[in-house]
């Protein structure tokens, strides 16, 4: 029988994107999607930071999520996004019972990061910036998986997120972004033309650009 999977998303559109990719991966490595948190065995929150109210979110669902472990052993849970990328060693320090912690720069490495917690216990994986082009598990331009490459597992079969570009080059004193995003990267032209038209020969009607 295989494992189950859930993803539990906070934060904006980029974020709920980002969650369909790494669906799209945990599918490829032979997991399907479960109906529940409670009904999982790898349980993922994809998260954000900009408003402090996002991280006690996190934390709150995380204290809620003990009795649960304790009942269902083998559960493996993973922090991702925005908040893994700031905090990393720290969301563990604060919740223990998290098995895995990544970033922003690293989501593609989802499925290698939970065998590895599986197999040795808790892991914790931040890079500075991304993989370069051509790295391994790292498709696509550098810094933005391609979706061709990542398969997204996407929530609508008419309408569908392509990301342009992420990161930014600005400093501004309110905004994170740059720091849990990093630089400005964006895609080559001719590779977003290719993956909107394969989705509009899908059936995608609507298409909304990320960056």
């Amino acid at each position: 029988m295989s494992r189950t999977f859930h993803i539990r998303t906070f934060g904006c559109q980029m974020n709920e994107h980002d969650s369909e990719r790494i669906a799209g991966l945990l599918v490829a490595d032979g997991l399907e999607p479960a109906v529940s948190a409670e009904s999982a065995d790898v349980i993922v929150f994809n998260t954000c930071c900009i408003r402090e109210n996002a991280d006690n979110k996190l934390y709150g669902e995380l204290g809620r999520l003990k009795p649960h472990l304790l009942s269902r052993p083998g559960t493996t849970v993973a922090v991702a996004g925005c908040l893994a990328q700031k905090d990393g060693e720290l969301v563990r320090r604060r919740a223990p019972h998290v098995d895995v912690v990544f970033g922003t720069h690293n989501l593609e490495r989802a499925p290698a990061l939970l065998r590895l917690a599986e197999r040795s216990g808790p892991v914790v994986e931040i890079l500075d910036a991304p993989a370069p082009a051509g790295a391994d598990d790292a498709p696509g331009s550098a810094g933005v998986p391609a979706d061709a490459a990542l398969q997204p597992q996407r929530s609508s079969r008419h309408s569908a997120w392509v990301t342009v570009q992420v990161g930014c080059d600005n400093s501004c004193a309110f905004c994170i972004v740059p720091s849990v995003r990093g630089r400005e990267v964006s895609r080559p032209f001719e590779e977003l033309v290719a993956e909107v038209t394969a989705l509009a020969h899908r059936g995608v009607s609507e298409v909304t650009l990320l960056g």
